[in-house]
């Protein structure tokens, strides 16, 4: 979706700059604060020291905007509203500030007031106003002028789909579902079809319109047997012959609730995190049960490092709900990030417990234990996870990569290899897999041509991949065509240039063409790149022995074969 103009948008669009000495004497030290814990995403901090240089200078513009974006940020909004209405009353412009206003007006149900705002002076931005206005003109019960508003935001480049979404939304929630479903058939979400509430929103439609065949079919086409609790629970009580209610959007405030929270999921990957946040914790604020938003805020408050946030944030899910074990791995990873891993392994041990019928689960666990290279307990994990399933599917070859992973880290080669070769079987031109089995056999010095071809087609999908370039550099050092290796290699080098293990294997490749100044400068790089996360695949004693005695002299002492180069009389 083209949303361009938002690609690099940060906090800093909607907050004005401001210089230092501009500020009171003795309000510094508690702007300054304020302002590194903004950079810092550390919101508390930054609502503490902005709230504190308020009590001195109570009318400063820049003061006001930070402390309603810091409050807005932690998603209290009610503390933000008197922030927010003052700014108005002194009639200063803010888009933040609009924002904080119209989600109270929303929350208040003042919809003909919104709509006075968003037609005057108290627009919130140009993904949203138009949207916003079409829900309140519902909110007000004018649907006519809803629809011409709908209409008017799919004529902006860019918001045509979301312009159709809301239009099927607010038709379901008006019980005209044969007008909504319309929207779904005739492609009018362009591209959002495919979202997984827009997924959801159409099977609850087609239920209304007693369709319940079609609505499992669509079930079906979209996930497959892999069904979350809540997806489950549709399935389930479809196959029943039960008509679902239309839960998506069941009044206005959800629907400006959903405006919000389908433009921050939009904007994820167009636009900053701290940005990003500000839209879904309004559509927290309208909706406390929008579990999706509730989820989305946590990922983006990992993303900026506040992982005690987004534990607090992931803790209100109910335990009872279908969600509850999305969070719970949500929980579980923000407290990996933040150095706990034996709490997060505690969680998802439990969680494993309490949700064993459910495939994620298991592999989460085994993903986090073969991170904390306990590749015993992964394989246990994948195993139980690969249990669950009836038939084979697509979606399991990373269950199949990760436990060959493990079992290569095991040195169980025979049951690693039949699970490469099993995730290949899935997805044939994976380039992970391909470049790690192929990469492996090389390694192994076995099946070598196999290997070439396996890693060439990884570097076809991947050419940018500097694990992958390596690998074809070195299967083609192990093959003895090492002028054709050097080319492979130096791109790995300058894709990686940091990585150990590639500038020794740039290092090698360069003693064996005779360039051996340049391998022993490579070989000293690729030591000085070593850590402890490295040094098991660097080998860095090895590399000191070479720059000691040479390549060749190390070949000898360990057994190997000599360098030679293919086809050489």
């Amino acid at each position: 979706m083209p949303f361009s103009f938002i690609r690099t948008a940060t906090l800093a669009a909607l907050v004005a700059a401001v210089s230092v000495p501009a500020m009171a004497q003795g309000l510094s030290g508690a702007y300054l604060a304020a302002r590194q814990a903004t950079i810092n995403s550390d919101y508390s901090a930054a609502a503490r020291y902005y709230s504190e240089a308020l009590t001195r200078d109570p009318g400063n513009p820049v003061l006001l905007e930070n402390a309603v974006l810091a409050y807005l940020a932690l998603g209290e909004l009610d503390r933000a509203m008197p922030i927010a209405r003052k700014m108005q009353a002194d009639g200063l412009s803010s888009q933040l500030a609009n924002m904080v206003t119209a989600a109270d007006k929303v929350r208040d149900g003042a919809y003909s007031e919104l709509v006075e705002q968003l037609r005057g002076d108290g627009k919130v931005g140009p993904l949203v106003d138009g949207l916003m206005l079409a829900w309140a003109e519902i909110g007000r019960g004018a649907m006519s002028e809803a629809l011409a508003a709908f209409d008017d935001v799919s004529k902006e480049q860019g918001l045509a789909g979301f312009a159709g979404y809301h239009r099927a939304l607010a038709l379901a929630s008006v019980g005209d579902f044969e007008g909504a479903y319309e929207v779904f058939e005739n492609g009018g979400l362009q591209g959002l079809e495919s979202t997984r509430r827009a997924i959801m929103a159409e099977v609850e439609i087609l239920s209304q319109l007693e369709r319940n065949p079609d609505a499992i079919a669509r079930l079906d086409e979209a996930f497959g047997s892999d069904l979350d609790p809540s997806l489950r629970l549709m399935r389930d009580q479809l196959e029943a012959g039960d008509i679902l209610p239309f839960s998506q959007v069941t009044s206005a405030a959800d629907g400006v609730a959903e405006v919000f929270f389908s433009l921050a999921s939009a904007l994820q990957n167009e636009a900053n995190a701290d940005y990003t946040l500000l839209y879904v914790r309004v559509a927290e604020f309208l909706r406390p049960d929008h579990i999706e938003a509730v989820l989305l805020s946590a990922e983006l408050l990992e993303i900026l490092g506040r992982y005690e946030l987004a534990t607090q944030v992931l803790k209100r899910v109910p335990a009872d709900h279908p969600s509850f074990h999305a969070a719970e791995m949500g929980r579980a990873e923000a407290l990996r990030v933040s150095g706990k891993a034996d709490a997060a392994i505690e969680v998802l041990e439990q969680l494993s417990r309490s949700h064993a019928d459910l495939p994620v689960v298991h592999t989460a666990l085994g993903d986090l234990l073969r991170q904390e290279r306990d590749f015993a307990g992964a394989v246990a994990a994948y195993n139980r996870a690969l249990a669950l399933y009836d038939d084979a599917e697509e979606r399991q070859w990373f269950i199949y990569y990760a436990r060959a992973i493990s079992h290569e880290r095991l040195d169980d080669w025979d049951m690693a290899e039949a699970d490469f070769r099993a995730a290949l079987e899935l997805r044939p031109d994976q380039p992970q897999v391909l470049n790690y089995l192929g990469y492996s056999l090389v390694e192994k010095q076995i099946k070598l041509d196999e290997a070439l071809d396996m890693i060439q087609r990884a570097v076809a999908a991947r050419p940018d991949s500097g694990y992958i370039v390596d690998s074809l550099g070195w299967v083609l050092f192990r093959l003895g065509r090492y002028e054709e290796a050097v080319g492979h290699l130096e791109r790995a080098a300058e894709l990686m240039p940091v990585d150990p293990v590639v500038n020794d294997h740039l290092g090698d490749v360069y003693w064996a063409v005779g360039r051996t100044l340049e391998a022993q400068f490579q070989w000293r790089r690729a030591l000085s790149f070593v850590d402890d996360e490295t040094s098991e695949e660097a080998k860095p004693d090895r590399i000191r022995r070479k720059l000691e005695v040479g390549l060749d002299t190390v070949l000898s002492e360990e057994g190997a074969e000599p360098l030679q180069v293919a086809n050489d009389g």
